[in-house]
This record gives structure tokens, sequence and C-alpha cells, in this order.
């Protein structure tokens, strides 16, 4: 079990923080490569040629090792909204075809394929959540509720790995298997897990990925990644722009206009996506998640997220049960509803955390230690007295 890290973040010790599914605090090392990296622009003459593509060469194996898969299959993106669109750009969907998407799912996951569906004569379909099981525990259960859903009209599947307001966990590779069966593309918005929640490339098998990079990746904002399908490597990339042409390395030679893409899903690259002030602060931050293991870090959250469901539970509050949910994330209900000032009377005592739908939403990360945990059940003993 990992320990605490709080040592590797600059969190002062008063701060109760968790509230990761918001955004996540930077690591002191990518706040070091990030100030290194925006005192480097301030002597433009010291980046040469090679600075356009090396870092972002790293960070792409770096998320494809992250994820089980090849560097060629990464491209990198600045937006979760960016690697939809490039899924809406490039999948087709028939007429009378369905998109299949969650009711309240996060909206850039939802918005592309409202277009699309306009566009092409094919019907958004959004689930409603599936009733609680018959225990009545918290925690919709969508997994059979999705493959229940997918058919031969199916065009396009468009999921999280879990869900934002309350990590109700999906079954991918069981999602992924009925897709390919019915010849249906999947898209994954994984912003809300990567990072946290082991994710294999190569056994779920989606045609699209993506995930912004401020929430579960600990970097930074405006950045993410996208894996890409071999399949789809010959599509139409979002934007023309001239680091995605061959030779674009050969600066001399920029204006012997190109029509042959780079290898692989560079060529859905973002414009401007060397990001000289932002890609090292990515790169210092997947390293360190590396370093640490992802099922490591899936393991440690859920056991912090375990010991605060069960001292919630003492005080009258429901959770939905680890099966259900993603280790990561915990929402907390509380009967009768939540209280009106929550936040604030939280707030008051610097413990941060969020309200998404009928859920107190909770969302640790290693730099919460014991201390951490112990202040928030502290507080709502209070509120409940």
């Amino acid at each position: 079990m990992i320990p605490s890290q709080r040592h590797v973040f600059d969190i002062p010790a008063d701060v109760t923080y968790l509230n990761c599914a918001y955004m996540s605090p930077l690591p002191k090392a990518s706040i070091a490569a990030g100030q290194a990296a925006v005192a480097a622009k301030g002597q433009p003459w010291h980046l040469t040629s090679d600075h356009f593509f090396s870092d972002a060469e790293a960070v792409r194996a770096l998320f494809a090792q992250l994820i089980n898969t090849r560097a060629d299959n990464i491209a990198i993106v600045p937006a979760a909204s960016y690697g939809v669109a490039i899924a809406a750009k490039n999948l087709p969907l028939e007429p009378g075809q369905e998109i299949l998407a969650l009711q309240e799912q996060f909206p850039s996951n939802v918005y592309p394929w409202m277009r699309l569906a306009e566009e092409k004569g094919g019907k958004l379909r959004l689930l409603d959540p599936p009733e609680n099981a018959p225990d009545n525990m918290p925690g919709a259960d969508w997994t059979p509720l999705i493959l229940e859903a997918i058919g031969d009209r199916t065009g396009i599947i468009a999921l999280p790995h879990c869900h934002w307001t309350d990590g109700a966990l999906i079954d991918l590779t069981a999602i992924g298997k009925k897709a390919r069966a019915h010849g249906a593309a999947l898209v994954l918005d994984l912003t809300q897990s990567a990072g946290a929640l082991p994710f294999d490339a190569e056994a779920v098998q989606p045609d699209i990925m993506v995930a912004a990079s401020y929430k579960w990746l600990l970097g930074p904002y405006s950045l993410g990644a996208a894996y890409i399908a071999p399949k789809w490597h010959q599509g139409r990339p979002v934007e023309e722009n001239w680091l995605n042409r061959k030779g674009s390395e050969d600066f001399a030679r920029l204006v012997d206009y190109q029509y042959e893409y780079q290898p692989g899903a560079r060529r859905f690259d973002m414009g401007e996506r060397s990001s000289f002030h932002l890609m090292p602060v990515f790169k210092a931050s997947l390293e360190l998640l590396l370093g640490w293991g992802v099922e490591n870090i899936a393991s440690a959250l859920a056991a912090k997220t375990g010991f605060l469901a069960k001292g919630a539970a003492g005080l009258g509050l429901e959770a939905a049960p680890l099966s259900r949910r993603a280790g990561h994330y915990l929402g907390l209900r509380f009967p009768g509803g939540i209280p009106g000032d929550l936040l604030t009377r939280l707030r008051e005592q610097n413990i941060h955390v969020s309200v998404r739908g009928t859920s107190m939403r909770v969302t640790p990360h290693l730099y919460n230690d014991e201390e951490d945990l112990a202040r928030l059940l502290s507080a709502l003993r209070k509120l409940r007295a």
C-alpha cells in the first residue's frame, strides 16, 4: 500500500483537499518543470527545432505505457472535447442508427453526438439510470443496462469508465466485446479515471479514447491525450497543421508542402502541440504516476474511500459498495437530502469536497493522509449532531 505522498505536493497542513475529481493539485516536480519551461520561453534562442518534438514524443510514450498500448496510437489534444471531435469527424453513422450515451453524462461526450445525429439522420439515445438493486443500496449498475441496449441499430457507444457524478463503475471490457460483435464503435472519455483506475486499451479495444490531464493524471489544464485505434489512423484530423505533416522536423523545407502525415495517430495532434510551457508539466506528472503504478494508486485510493464510507455509515450516511463504484470515488447521501449550507460549512474548516447530483462527492488522492480523513468524519459528525 502506497503511504501518504503529501510531501510530493504543496498542500498546507491545515487544508483537507478531497476534490481531485474537480481538479488535482500539481505535484511539486511538475510545478518545477513548468517554471523551468516558462523561463525557457523567456530566452527562446535556447529553444531548438528538437524542442518542438522531444517532450511531445516523451508524453506520447508515457501515456501509451499508462494504458498498455503503443506510442503510435496516441495523439496530443488540448481537451476531452477535442478527442471526441476527432471521433465524431471520423466514425461512420448511417441514417437511423443510434448513438448510445448515459443520462447526466459529462457534456463533452454528449454535445458532439447531438450534432452528428442531427447531421447524419441518426438518433442520440441517452440511457436513464438503472433502478437500484433489490437490496436498495445506492449506486447504479450501468453495465447490464448498456449491454442490453447495444444491438444491430447501434452505431456508436459513447461512455466514461465511471460516472462523473458518483463514480458508478462500468465494465468497459464487456461492453467493448459486445460493441465489436455488433459492429459499433466505442468512444471513451476517461478524464475521471485515467491515472487512478487501471485501463487496458488492448483488452477494451476502444475506437477512440480521450483523457484531459488536469484531474487524475495530475497534469496541467488545456492538455491531454487520446488513443486512436490503428484502424482509424488514415482518418481526417480536426485541423491541418504543419507539425502533423511528414518531414516537419526539417524547418528549412517546411514550404515543400506534403500530402503525407506523420505516422500513426500523430496526424490528429492539436496545433502547436509542442506547448513548451505545459508539455514538461504533463511529462513530469506522468512519470510520477508510472513510478507509483496505477494499480497501486487504485488500491490506495479504494482503501481511503472505504475507510470514509465505513465511518460515514456510522453517521447515517449511505454510499455505494465498492463493487458498484470506482475506488477513487465516494458519493455520500444524506437522509432527507444534502444540507444547503454543507459546502460552505466544510470550507470554513478548510475541507474541500463537491456536491454532484444527490450526493456529496469525495475524491481523495495520495496526498491525503489519515488526518485528512479523520477531519472530514469529525466535521460530518458535527453536522449530523
